[in-house]
């Protein structure tokens, strides 16, 4: 996937916006709050990565997954955030399951007012 897609994605889905931010990159975020980042893998040769929230079970399964790493920073701080940050193992339909489970993890974070107020849920 590359950052043409992974923004075009992300713009999709509801009430999420972009900002660039912490080096150039790619932060989406709903409700002000952050579901996905996309940023260059300094350990990767300079390739794409992508950093989602998940919950805490897929934190201990994709940990250990073949292109997924714990997201750095974040999952150092006690976070469950993971990185993808082999794009040619990590399948874009893959990351864009992660990336919407992640969006609504998030989603679920914020008070019924907000969420109510983004069109996340009716009344």
């Amino acid at each position: 996937m590359t950052y043409d897609e992974y923004n075009q994605y992300c713009q999709n889905l509801t009430a999420s916006t972009h900002v660039v931010q912490w080096g150039g990159s790619h932060v989406w975020k709903v409700g002000g709050k952050v579901f996905a980042v996309g940023g260059w893998n300094k350990d990767g040769l300079g390739c794409e990565a992508y950093s989602f929230k998940t919950s805490e079970l897929n934190f201990n399964i994709l940990k250990d997954e073949p292109g997924y790493r714990p997201a750095p920073y974040l999952a150092s701080r006690g976070f469950t955030w993971i990185q993808a940050c082999d794009m040619s193992i990590v399948k874009p339909k893959e990351l864009k399951e992660h990336l919407l489970v992640s969006h609504h993890i998030v989603s679920l974070g914020l008070s019924k007012k907000k969420q109510r107020e983004l069109g996340l849920i009716e009344d």
